[in-house]
């Protein structure tokens, strides 16, 4: 048994006698009261999205799963598929598992996979990812007179986010996958 707070994404816990992996997990800590974990918990068995709310004094059972590297290779409408880097083997997830990452996901982005009984079961992205911006409107003369503008831009893989307005076509930029903020230019 486990403490709530080290439930996080990707976990695989059981509950009620059911597999569950953890798609969303948050911990608050509110003003007045104890803090809790929000979670959003879907079955390995029948595939149904519970959201949940445990509080820090509860124990979950935490089920042992096993991580492996793998590539983002494609999208069929239905389903991820991911490469296995080491055996070649490709694995598949749905597009429920996956969730909002999916926004994030390019040819060929390293994701760390995580596997029960060989079977994936969640895939963990990169805190941040680096991506090319395809289209960045130009920056107008007096923009800057009101401090820190901003204007949205479309990266390679049609993703948009705001980004600070000297960000040109073709520049690569830096994305946390966590908020979906800019970050900052990638020079390298």
């Amino acid at each position: 048994m486990a403490s709530v707070t080290e439930v996080k994404k990707g976990s695989v816990i059981k509950r009620n006698g059911d597999l569950f992996v953890v798609t969303l997990s948050q911990h608050i800590t509110p003003g007045k009261g104890t803090p809790f974990t929000r979670s959003k918990i879907k079955s390995l068995t029948t595939g149904k999205v519970i959201e949940e709310t445990l509080k820090d004094n509860e124990t979950v059972d935490i089920v042992e799963v096993q991580y492996c590297n793998m590539q983002y290779l494609y999208n069929d409408g239905s389903f991820y598929t991911f490469m296995d880097n080491a055996t070649y083997e490709q694995v598949q997830l749905d597009a429920d598992t996956i969730g909002d990452d999916a926004q994030y996901l390019k040819d060929g982005l390293e994701v760390v996979m995580c596997m029960y009984n060989e079977q994936p079961v969640a895939a963990e992205l990169p805190r941040k990812i680096s991506y090319t911006v395809k289209e960045a409107p130009p920056a107008v003369k007096g923009d800057t007179a009101s401090g820190n503008v901003q204007k949205e831009i479309i990266l390679e893989n049609g993703l948009k986010v705001f980004a600070p307005i000297f960000i040109k076509e073709g520049e690569r930029v830096i994305v946390n996958t966590d908020t979906g903020l800019y970050v900052e230019r990638d020079n390298s």
